[in-house]
């Protein structure tokens, strides 16, 4: 080991061996903005999560998809729209939200198989788990708008969570919830990352946005 390097590497690594100790084994829920996404950060992202859970913290990430959504809309020439800070989901927003979120979750999925030498994910095996762990039910009509496939949570699997976590994987949940009858509602990723933090007892809830 040359001078410099031990030099530099061992007191840094002397530093920041606490915080392995304080959070190994502890429960993250991190919320990250579709805006983050689109400004290119995912890569980063997925590095810095994996070096996270290397140190044996436990990541359910939620991800937000409103820029990607706005543009399927867009492309569609279909207007978005909101009240009371809620997107209306109409039908085609529906379909908007759900294309914006099977994209979305191949390209977290391909941010986390990297593995090139040199980088911060070199010998990294992170494995991603995604499913139904959200039980939803409909915003309704508020102040005579009706939200349609617009919803909120209702129950959150937090026994499936934590058996999937426990088997060492990353648990990836996208924004939408489904009602018994199997009906799929789009949900605020804020309200997802917050419910799923509460039933958890997660230690940490922390949200990524664009300009993290």
């Amino acid at each position: 080991m040359s001078a410099v390097f031990n030099f530099t590497f061992v007191p840094w690594f002397r530093s920041v061996a606490p915080y392995i100790h304080k959070f190994r084994h502890q429960t993250f829920v991190i919320g990250l903005t579709g805006e983050a996404i689109a400004a290119g950060k995912l890569h980063n992202i997925a590095q810095d999560l994996a070096m996270i859970q290397a140190m044996g913290v436990k990541i359910v990430l939620v991800h937000g998809f409103r820029p990607q959504v706005n543009e399927q809309l867009a492309a569609k020439g279909h207007a978005a729209k909101y009240s009371h800070g809620i997107r209306i989901t109409d039908s085609v927003a529906l379909d908007c939200a759900q294309e914006a979120a099977g994209q979305l979750r191949y390209e977290i999925e391909a941010a986390f198989s990297q593995g090139l030498p040199n980088t911060p994910m070199a010998g990294a095996t992170v494995r991603v788990i995604s499913g139904n762990f959200l039980t939803a039910r409909p915003v309704g009509i508020v102040d005579g708008v009706d939200f349609q496939h617009s919803g909120v949570v209702r129950k959150v699997d937090a026994g499936g969570i934590q058996r999937t976590l426990d088997m060492g994987a990353l648990v990836l949940l996208s924004p939408f919830g489904f009602s018994p009858t199997g009906e799929a509602f789009n949900l605020a990723m804020e309200e997802v990352a917050t419910s799923v933090a509460i039933e958890l007892r997660a230690d940490k809830l922390i949200f990524l946005t664009e300009v993290s």
